[in-house]
């Protein structure tokens, strides 16, 4: 059984929430912090619903894949909706500087980190 409230559930196809598209115009790693911009905090009213949960999710610094687990959005969704939001500017994004360099590996202990955190949910 889903532990979620009713509420707060995917009401529609990840797929629809994307317009069917895989990548962003930004490309983002899944360990890349992000947090609401002051954009983010005042002009949230007009957005969709699952876009107005990752700015409340975003209040504090979170990683994409934090963001995927807590909203229950699969990571691919969440790195498009992240990413555009990061075109838009209601977010600011802070990669790993490990993760920048071309062909480098993740760093084990952040990989534990996220897998921890993503078995506690």
């Amino acid at each position: 059984m889903n532990d979620q409230p009713r509420d707060s559930r995917l009401r529609v196809r990840p797929y629809a929430l994307t317009g069917g598209r895989v990548r962003s115009s930004t490309e983002l790693a899944l360990e890349t912090i992000v947090r609401v911009t002051a954009r983010g905090r005042h002009g949230a009213d007009g957005l969709p619903s699952e876009r107005r949960q990752i700015l409340e999710q975003c209040a504090e610094p979170t990683s994409i894949a934090e963001v995927s687990a807590h909203l229950g959005l699969p990571l691919g969704v969440a790195r498009v909706l992240v990413g555009d939001m990061v075109t838009d500017g209601f977010l600011d994004s802070h990669a790993n500087p490990a993760s920048a360099e071309e062909g480098s590996r993740p760093d084990l202990r952040l990989l534990e980190r996220v897998l921890d955190g993503l078995q506690a949910l």
